[in-house]
Protein backbone atom coordinates (compact mmCIF):
# COMPACT_ATOMS: atom_id res chain seq x y z
CA UNK A 1 0.00 0.00 0.00
CA UNK A 2 1.49 3.59 -1.06
CA UNK A 3 -0.33 6.30 1.00
CA UNK A 4 0.71 10.14 1.08
CA UNK A 5 -0.77 12.43 4.15
CA UNK A 6 -1.89 15.95 3.54
CA UNK A 7 -2.39 18.58 5.89
CA UNK A 8 -0.90 21.57 7.33
CA UNK A 9 1.65 21.77 10.65
CA UNK A 10 0.46 20.58 13.66
CA UNK A 11 -2.55 18.57 11.59
CA UNK A 12 -1.17 15.01 13.51
CA UNK A 13 0.51 13.66 10.19
CA UNK A 14 3.66 12.28 12.28
CA UNK A 15 1.43 10.59 14.64
CA UNK A 16 -0.68 8.99 12.68
CA UNK A 17 1.94 8.64 10.26
CA UNK A 18 3.51 6.35 13.22
CA UNK A 19 0.97 4.05 14.06
CA UNK A 20 0.13 3.36 10.57
CA UNK A 21 3.55 2.19 9.89
CA UNK A 22 3.67 -0.15 12.98
CA UNK A 23 -0.31 -1.68 12.02
CA UNK A 24 0.25 -1.80 8.36
CA UNK A 25 3.67 -3.25 8.05
CA UNK A 26 4.49 -0.31 5.89
CA UNK A 27 7.36 2.29 5.76
CA UNK A 28 7.00 5.73 6.86
CA UNK A 29 9.55 8.09 4.61
CA UNK A 30 10.43 11.27 5.62
CA UNK A 31 12.16 13.11 2.44
CA UNK A 32 15.05 14.53 5.51
CA UNK A 33 15.36 11.27 6.67
CA UNK A 34 15.97 10.05 3.10
CA UNK A 35 18.71 12.93 2.11
CA UNK A 36 21.13 12.81 5.71
CA UNK A 37 20.68 8.56 4.69
CA UNK A 38 21.62 9.02 0.75
CA UNK A 39 24.01 11.27 1.66
CA UNK A 40 25.83 8.84 4.57
CA UNK A 41 25.92 6.01 2.38
CA UNK A 42 28.09 8.35 -0.32
CA UNK A 43 25.02 7.18 -3.24
CA UNK A 44 25.89 9.07 -6.12
CA UNK A 45 22.78 10.88 -5.74
CA UNK A 46 23.57 11.69 -1.88
CA UNK A 47 27.19 13.25 -2.81
CA UNK A 48 24.97 15.65 -5.09
CA UNK A 49 22.73 16.97 -2.31
CA UNK A 50 25.53 16.77 -0.22
CA UNK A 51 27.49 19.30 -2.29
CA UNK A 52 24.69 21.44 -2.44
CA UNK A 53 23.62 21.73 0.78
CA UNK A 54 27.40 22.67 1.82
CA UNK A 55 26.94 24.96 -0.54
CA UNK A 56 23.62 26.77 1.26
CA UNK A 57 21.44 25.85 -1.59
CA UNK A 58 18.33 24.13 -1.56
CA UNK A 59 18.55 20.47 -3.43
CA UNK A 60 16.23 20.28 -6.25
CA UNK A 61 12.92 18.69 -6.61
CA UNK A 62 14.83 16.40 -9.45
CA UNK A 63 17.25 15.36 -6.83
CA UNK A 64 14.51 14.77 -3.93
CA UNK A 65 12.58 12.53 -6.20
CA UNK A 66 16.00 10.25 -7.45
CA UNK A 67 16.98 9.62 -3.56
CA UNK A 68 13.22 8.42 -3.42
CA UNK A 69 13.65 6.14 -6.26
CA UNK A 70 16.37 4.31 -4.36
CA UNK A 71 15.20 4.38 -1.42
CA UNK A 72 11.19 2.36 -2.59
CA UNK A 73 13.13 0.13 -4.48
CA UNK A 74 14.66 -1.29 -0.32
CA UNK A 75 13.23 -4.32 0.90
CA UNK A 76 11.31 -2.72 3.56
CA UNK A 77 9.24 -1.27 1.10
CA UNK A 78 8.07 -3.87 -0.14
CA UNK A 79 4.77 -4.06 1.77
CA UNK A 80 4.68 -0.19 0.80
CA UNK A 81 5.32 2.73 2.53
CA UNK A 82 3.72 6.41 3.43
CA UNK A 83 5.30 9.52 2.60
CA UNK A 84 4.87 12.21 5.41
CA UNK A 85 5.66 15.58 4.25
CA UNK A 86 6.35 14.94 0.74
CA UNK A 87 5.29 16.53 -2.25
CA UNK A 88 4.42 19.47 -0.71
CA UNK A 89 4.23 21.56 -4.17
CA UNK A 90 2.35 20.24 -7.56
CA UNK A 91 6.15 19.90 -9.50
CA UNK A 92 6.90 17.34 -6.70
CA UNK A 93 3.37 15.72 -7.16
CA UNK A 94 3.81 15.74 -10.92
CA UNK A 95 7.37 14.30 -10.55
CA UNK A 96 6.56 11.75 -7.40
CA UNK A 97 3.66 10.68 -10.54
CA UNK A 98 5.94 9.74 -12.98
CA UNK A 99 8.06 8.10 -10.42
CA UNK A 100 5.39 5.77 -9.26
CA UNK A 101 4.27 5.41 -12.92
CA UNK A 102 7.80 4.22 -14.23
CA UNK A 103 8.44 1.73 -11.06
CA UNK A 104 4.80 -0.08 -11.15
CA UNK A 105 3.68 1.30 -7.90
CA UNK A 106 0.52 3.16 -7.93
CA UNK A 107 -0.44 4.98 -5.52
CA UNK A 108 -3.53 3.70 -3.05
CA UNK A 109 -5.00 6.76 -1.31
CA UNK A 110 -4.49 10.18 -0.25
CA UNK A 111 -5.90 11.66 3.32
CA UNK A 112 -6.13 14.59 4.27
CA UNK A 113 -6.53 15.67 7.76
CA UNK A 114 -8.52 18.54 8.09
CA UNK A 115 -8.56 20.73 10.51
CA UNK A 116 -9.59 24.24 11.84
CA UNK A 117 -6.88 26.86 12.05
CA UNK A 118 -7.85 28.73 15.15
CA UNK A 119 -7.72 25.57 16.76
CA UNK A 120 -4.79 24.38 15.13
CA UNK A 121 -2.96 27.62 16.47
CA UNK A 122 -4.33 27.45 19.75
CA UNK A 123 -3.16 23.10 20.02
CA UNK A 124 0.66 24.26 18.44
CA UNK A 125 1.29 27.01 20.67
CA UNK A 126 0.23 24.73 23.67
CA UNK A 127 2.45 22.46 23.16
CA UNK A 128 5.52 21.78 25.84
CA UNK A 129 7.87 18.73 26.67
CA UNK A 130 9.25 17.69 29.30
CA UNK A 131 12.85 18.28 29.41
CA UNK A 132 14.71 15.45 30.70
CA UNK A 133 12.50 12.63 28.70
CA UNK A 134 11.10 14.26 26.02
CA UNK A 135 7.11 13.55 27.16
CA UNK A 136 5.11 15.53 26.02
CA UNK A 137 2.08 18.31 26.98
CA UNK A 138 -0.07 20.77 26.64
CA UNK A 139 -2.01 23.90 28.15
CA UNK A 140 -5.08 22.93 28.37
CA UNK A 141 -5.22 19.31 26.50
CA UNK A 142 -2.81 17.38 28.78
CA UNK A 143 -1.34 18.99 31.62
CA UNK A 144 1.01 16.77 34.21
CA UNK A 145 -0.84 14.74 37.12
CA UNK A 146 1.16 16.59 39.42
CA UNK A 147 1.38 20.22 38.79
CA UNK A 148 5.44 20.72 37.30
CA UNK A 149 6.21 17.27 37.64
CA UNK A 150 6.14 15.46 34.61
CA UNK A 151 4.20 11.89 34.88
CA UNK A 152 6.82 9.69 33.61
CA UNK A 153 10.12 10.47 34.85
CA UNK A 154 9.50 12.85 37.86
CA UNK A 155 11.50 16.22 36.01
CA UNK A 156 10.82 19.63 36.85
CA UNK A 157 12.03 21.35 33.96
CA UNK A 158 9.99 21.93 30.70
CA UNK A 159 10.53 23.28 27.50
CA UNK A 160 8.93 24.86 24.72
CA UNK A 161 9.78 25.00 20.92
CA UNK A 162 10.76 28.40 19.98
CA UNK A 163 8.78 28.21 16.88
CA UNK A 164 5.82 26.85 18.37
CA UNK A 165 4.43 30.87 18.68
CA UNK A 166 1.77 32.21 17.10
CA UNK A 167 3.13 34.37 14.61
CA UNK A 168 5.56 31.81 13.08
CA UNK A 169 2.42 29.06 13.14
CA UNK A 170 0.47 31.79 10.89
CA UNK A 171 3.75 32.20 8.67
CA UNK A 172 4.01 28.04 7.90
CA UNK A 173 0.27 27.74 7.71
CA UNK A 174 0.10 30.85 4.84
CA UNK A 175 3.36 28.76 3.12
CA UNK A 176 1.02 25.53 3.20
CA UNK A 177 -2.04 27.35 1.77
CA UNK A 178 0.18 28.72 -0.64
CA UNK A 179 2.47 25.78 -1.45
CA UNK A 180 0.76 22.44 -0.62
CA UNK A 181 -2.90 23.07 -0.64
CA UNK A 182 -2.96 23.12 -4.44
CA UNK A 183 -2.33 19.52 -3.86
CA UNK A 184 -5.89 18.69 -2.40
CA UNK A 185 -7.66 19.77 -5.69
CA UNK A 186 -4.59 18.09 -7.78
CA UNK A 187 -5.40 14.56 -6.09
CA UNK A 188 -9.17 15.08 -6.26
CA UNK A 189 -9.51 15.23 -9.44
CA UNK A 190 -6.89 12.02 -9.88
CA UNK A 191 -9.53 10.47 -7.24
CA UNK A 192 -7.20 9.72 -5.15
CA UNK A 193 -8.87 12.08 -2.39
CA UNK A 194 -10.48 11.18 1.09
CA UNK A 195 -10.44 13.47 3.88
CA UNK A 196 -10.95 13.04 7.73
CA UNK A 197 -11.63 15.26 10.59
CA UNK A 198 -8.04 15.78 12.19
CA UNK A 199 -9.66 18.17 15.13
CA UNK A 200 -11.47 14.97 16.66
CA UNK A 201 -9.44 13.28 19.20
CA UNK A 202 -6.48 11.36 18.52
CA UNK A 203 -7.94 7.60 18.51
CA UNK A 204 -11.14 8.55 16.37
CA UNK A 205 -8.49 10.23 13.53
CA UNK A 206 -7.02 6.48 13.41
CA UNK A 207 -10.26 5.07 13.50
CA UNK A 208 -11.25 7.88 10.67
CA UNK A 209 -7.90 7.16 8.77
CA UNK A 210 -8.17 2.94 9.24
CA UNK A 211 -11.28 2.88 7.56
CA UNK A 212 -10.05 5.12 4.75
CA UNK A 213 -6.99 2.77 4.11
CA UNK A 214 -9.50 -0.22 4.54
CA UNK A 215 -11.56 0.88 1.51
CA UNK A 216 -7.91 1.82 0.00
CA UNK A 217 -6.55 -1.82 0.09
CA UNK A 218 -10.12 -3.40 -0.69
Amino acid sequence: MIVILLGPPGAGKGTQAQTIAKTRGIVQLSTGDMLRAAVKAGTEVGKQADAIMKSGGLVSDDIVIRIIADRIQEPDCANGFLLDGFPRTLPQAVGLDTLLEKTGKPLDVVVEIKVDDTALIDRITGRYTCAKCGTGYHDTFKTPKVENTCDACGSHEFSRRADDNAETVKSRLMAYYRETAPLIGYYFAKGKLKSIDGMAKIDEVERQLNTVLDAAAA
